[in-house]
């Protein structure tokens, strides 16, 4: 049995790694990310970060963990409908700066944890990396909304 299926057996997942532009994914059914978290450590792999993704409408977020198993790149996504998850910071303490980037950036709270914010920019609120509704439409000039500047024609 190799590790790959050590981890699906522990996380009782029934389909196959699948290989896609040099990761290999999970689909990890009913497990948690705490689940995920703990199988991966006890097979030896290595936390490498998470990748968030605000979906469309109100589908929520997708957030891909991404490890590394003696070389090969390995991601598990999950979909959470909120703005809450579950730390793994106390399982993998390389989690720590990602959680909280991606509770700055996509107001996402990690529970389980505490953390100051990063504060990328003075004065910003978690969720900077939210998408907004426009609050004006662009005005004359072009997708900035700005007018262009006017030449001045000698006569």
């Amino acid at each position: 049995m190799t590790a790959l299926d050590t981890i699906r057996e522990k996380l009782a997942v029934e389909e196959p790694w699948v290989e896609s532009r040099g990761t290999l994914w999970l689909n990890p059914g009913g497990a948690n990310v705490r689940d995920v978290a703990w199988a991966m450590q006890a097979a030896g792999a290595r936390f490498i970060t998470i990748t968030a993704y605000e979906l469309p409408g109100s589908e929520g977020f997708r957030l891909e963990y991404h490890w590394d198993l003696e070389g090969r790149l390995l991601g598990v996504p999950f979909q959470i409908a909120g703005k809450t998850t579950e730390s793994i910071v106390d399982i993998t303490e390389a989690a720590d700066w990602i959680e909280r980037e991606v509770h700055e950036g996509f107001a996402i709270t990690f529970t389980g944890r505490a953390y100051e914010p990063l504060l990328l920019r003075e004065g910003d609120e978690p969720g900077v990396n939210l998408r907004q509704a426009p609050t004006q439409g662009p005005t004359q000039g072009g997708p900035t909304g700005g007018t262009q500047p006017q030449k001045e024609v000698a006569q």
